[in-house]
């Protein structure tokens, strides 16, 4: 079925647009980013369970963006009568002509922007789902969640506790101006399964995802989950620590994700150009990687939970290759920054919520497969590691350094798995030597869009990421 576009959103657009007809009167350029999200959110352990409506991305708001004279400045708010949009008008021309008087008061430096362009265009997109987050049993999806939480702690003998989350959202989005009226409605759900395991003193803690541009029915695919995460909870219970050096090492699809998020995600946001804050901008046109490696970034690239129609500035999702047989083709932009850039943005536009800023975001970042099998790539490896599982990442993008905690990593020698596995795993380097040393991928593919990513410490969004299996060179402790 389709995910039905929001009656609220509908019911406020002519209003909104006699709003904007208004304001136009006075700034040259206006535009209406109105949102309508809802969701739910179920977590269960052994020791309780809770049901929020609330996730990551649930909102109800409106964000008006204005420019005059080349100065750009933006009013959100969450009550809006469409039988008065005059009154609304005079509102937000008030609170905006305040704020620029506050700035010029205050001596803050503004960019002269150019104005965004305003082609007529229109849009509708209801995307398809099974089931919607608004009409799920939820007591059954409790119960269900509840059963395989008890599985989890059934599987390991050693097992402490076994969390169950499980989100979905159901995302409506309404973007218009003088002459653009783009609509969209779509659903992402996501879940993990958590089973913390202790003995003797050891505790250890093991996780698995799932996501989807999906509703609730993803949750299926539960089952599978618990069971590989309570393997991999026994398998860590006997790690042992790596001896750090540098190794061959082959990342499986999840931990490419990893690299591709960390190596060429926040480095080439092109806002950071315009701060002069990302070494990416010295390097477009140059070799960052062997010719194996390419890269694609865009909503369009893979279908997951940030897999939508048009960003919050109403440029349409697109499909960028950012990196082309180990040449840095281009970085990814909001339309703001690509206009003070002079480049053209990429759909990359993304809010936290109807609250916060525009900056540029990543979406779906993707290594390109290649030919090679899982099995050639480990008997080509002397001595190095099959490396397994996202705990966390973090790049310096004005220096190109890159770390990466990784779950495990299962020792290879002479060709061959040995059966030893080491945990935790941190990876390091600097991003040109870690790409360039690309030399094997694999034909399969997979994404991972389970959690979210800040910008800097804050400014939350979805993304999602992944690859192929990839062999290179590491630095790992």
């Amino acid at each position: 079925m389709k995910a039905h576009f929001s009656d609220y959103l509908s019911g406020m657009k002519a209003g909104l647009r006699e709003m904007i007809r208004i304001l136009r009167k006075e700034y040259d350029y206006v535009s209406v980013l109105a949102t309508d999200s809802r969701g739910i959110n179920v977590r269960i352990s052994q020791r309780s369970r809770s049901v929020a409506s609330e996730t990551m991305t649930t909102e109800r708001g409106i964000v008006v963006r204005v420019c005059k004279n080349g100065q750009y400045a933006e009013y959100a708010f969450n009550q809006f009568d469409p039988a008065a949009p005059g009154k609304a008008a005079a509102e937000i021309q008030g609170a905006l002509e305040a704020q620029l008087v506050m700035l010029r008061l205050a001596g803050v430096k503004t960019y002269d922007t150019p104005l965004l362009p305003d082609e007529a265009q229109t849009l509708f997109v209801e995307k398809e789902t099974l089931q919607l987050p608004e009409t799920v049993d939820v007591k059954a999806l409790v119960d269900r969640l509840g059963a395989l939480s008890d599985k989890g702690m059934s599987l390991n003998e050693n097992a402490v506790e076994c969390i169950v989350t499980a989100q979905s959202t159901h995302i409506c989005k309404m973007f218009l101006t003088e002459k653009r009226d783009l609509c969209q409605s779509y659903v992402y759900s996501e879940g993990a399964a958590v089973l913390v395991v202790s003995r003797e003193g050891n505790t250890q803690v093991a996780y698995e995802s799932l996501s989807g541009l999906c509703g609730p029915e993803l949750f299926d695919g539960f089952d599978a989950k618990i069971v590989k995460a309570a393997d991999t909870a026994a398998e860590l219970l006997n790690a042992e620590r790596i001896e750090p050096g540098e190794y061959e090492i082959i990342a499986s699809p999840e931990v490419t994700g990893l690299i591709a998020h960390e190596a060429f995600g926040h480095g080439v946001e092109m806002d950071m150009f315009v701060k002069n804050r990302a070494l990416g901008a010295e390097y477009i046109g140059k070799r960052v990687g062997s010719d194996m490696c390419t890269m694609h970034e865009g909503a369009l690239c893979a279908e997951n939970v940030t897999s939508y129609a048009f960003d919050d500035e109403g440029t349409l999702a697109g499909d960028v290759t950012e990196i082309d047989h180990g040449i840095l083709r281009t970085g990814i932009c909001d339309a703001l920054s690509a206009l003070r850039l002079g480049v053209q943005p990429t759909g990359n536009g993304k809010r936290e919520n109807f609250e916060h800023k525009v900056y540029t975001r990543m979406t779906n970042t993707m290594f390109d497969s290649g030919e090679d099998s899982l099995e050639d790539m480990i008997a080509s490896v002397e001595h190095g590691y099959l490396l397994e599982g996202m705990e966390s990442g973090m790049e310096d993008p004005k220096h190109w350094g890159i770390q990466c905690i990784i779950k495990m990593g299962r020792e290879i020698r002479d060709g061959r798995l040995t059966g030893r596995v080491v945990a935790p795993v941190i990876m390091t380097g600097y991003v040109p030597d870690l790409l360039g040393g690309i030399c094997m991928l694999s034909p399969h593919r997979e994404v991972f869009g389970a959690g979210g990513c800040g910008k800097g410490y804050k400014e939350w969004v979805k993304v999602a990421d992944g690859g192929p299996y990839l062999k290179t060179k590491a630095r790992l402790g």
